[in-house]
């Protein structure tokens, strides 16, 4: 009986010792679901009619977010004419490097419309045709894109058509890099606006779209060509950072803009729209004067000294992992910040353990109900390891497990 009894006395204390343990598992597991948790979406309230625009479909989106602040009709599935070339330049820096160098194909030489005059042979860098693209929007300089690249327009095109539907969008369709009316080539002011965003995302292009005018090789000659970005807003809306202009008849005139003020970007569509210009000065202004960008965590961010228990020392030092730009309404009210935060913590700590969050709500559309924006995860700045001497707990279970030896 006694020896029955030893074995579950000792039994026992081992399990309160693994409990003991797994307690501190139970921590740090629930660490790692903190730092998994994704941001929640919040909606911004739509602007209501812009009145004056002229065009058949228009859109304009937040940047950061991709939702959309304001629309006309921009599901409607319309020809795009040059505005194509956003997505040309796009597959065409996924398919080869910028300083790729490209020997102009005889089928991309006397293409119509727009051209720099390519000749047969002649080489350039895949940098200096984009450039060529979206500036000067030369058909010439898209066919030898699309054949240096993929080896065919047609190859080019099934990249094109495969970008667009992993972006999501299933009301566009190309059949050429260059935007020449055809049947089959369409797309929506909506989702033209996400592929400019998209765009917008590569440095490379950004800097291409943003260009007023450069020079490129003419040929074997010492001459150049001079590009001259066809894009006016360029140089007449304050803020304005690109993108692309397009026409052909059937199309009517097209324009996609993006302008950028206070870090907040927004892009504007308009297809088929004899106004363009004013189209999007109007939509832009509409949007600055609704809508700003704000840093949820500030310049100082948030940091807080937690006490550590069993530790080597006897604090760790917390502090927000990321800091977070939205998109917000000018006229909000009842923005809210939670903390969410342990009183202490037990060691061991490993560095960048997430222990908690910011929760930040704020009521954006003024229903009086405050809307879940965002949640940025706590983190420790260090490591905090534990104390190498026994707790008097520890003690207490090794004289327990001596006693019945």
């Amino acid at each position: 009986m006694l020896r029955c009894w030893s074995f579950t006395y000792r039994t026992l204390c081992l399990l309160i010792a693994a409990l003991l343990l797994l307690g501190n598992v139970s921590a740090h597991a629930v660490g790692e679901a903190h730092r998994q948790e994704q941001i929640e979406p919040y909606t911004l309230p739509v602007l209501s009619d812009i009145g004056g625009i002229s065009a058949k479909s228009a859109v304009l989106i937040d940047a950061n977010s991709g939702q959309v602040l304001y629309q006309k009709d921009a599901s409607v599935r319309l020809p795009m004419a040059s505005t194509t070339k956003i997505m040309t330049a796009l597959c065409a820096l996924e398919l080869a490097k910028a300083d790729t160098l490209i020997t102009v194909d005889a089928r991309a030489v006397g293409v119509e419309g727009s051209s720099i005059y390519l000749q047969e042979k002649e080489q350039l860098t895949l940098l200096q045709l984009l450039y060529a693209l979206l500036l000067a929007s030369a058909n010439d300089a898209a066919v030898a894109i699309a054949i240096g690249t993929a080896g065919s327009v047609e190859a080019f095109a099934d990249h094109m058509n495969e970008k667009a539907k992993q972006l999501g969008l299933s009301d566009t369709h190309f059949e050429n890099p260059h935007g020449l009316d055809s049947e089959q080539h369409y797309t929506t002011a909506h989702d033209l606006a996400l592929i400019a965003r998209e765009a917008l995302n590569n440095p490379q292009l950004r800097t291409i779209f943003a260009t007023k005018k450069i020079t490129i090789p003419q040929g074997d000659t010492q001459g150049v060509r001079w590009l001259i970005n066809h894009n006016k807003m360029l140089r007449y809306y304050d803020g304005a950072i690109g993108v692309k202009t397009g026409f052909t008849k059937k199309s009517g005139r097209c324009l996609v803009s993006a302008a950028e003020r206070d870090g907040l970007t927004l892009i504007a569509v308009t297809l088929c729209a004899p106004d363009d210009w004013n189209d999007h000065t109007r939509m832009l202004d509409a949007g600055f004067a609704a809508y700003e960008s704000i840093s949820l965590c500030g310049d100082q961010g948030f940091e807080h000294l937690i006490p550590v228990t069993g530790g080597k020392e006897g604090y760790v030092l917390v502090k927000n992992a990321c800091d977070l730009s939205l998109t917000l309404p000018r006229d909000r009210s009842g923005m809210m910040c939670t903390v969410e935060l342990a009183r202490f913590l037990y060691a061991d700590i490993r560095k960048h353990e997430t222990v908690g969050q910011l929760v930040f709500r704020c009521d954006t559309d003024g229903d009086g109900q405050a809307e879940l924006l965002a949640q940025i995860p706590l983190i420790t700045a260090y490591a905090v390891d534990r104390r190498q001497e026994k707790t008097a707990w520890h003690r207490f279970i090794d004289w327990l497990l001596r006693r019945n030896e």
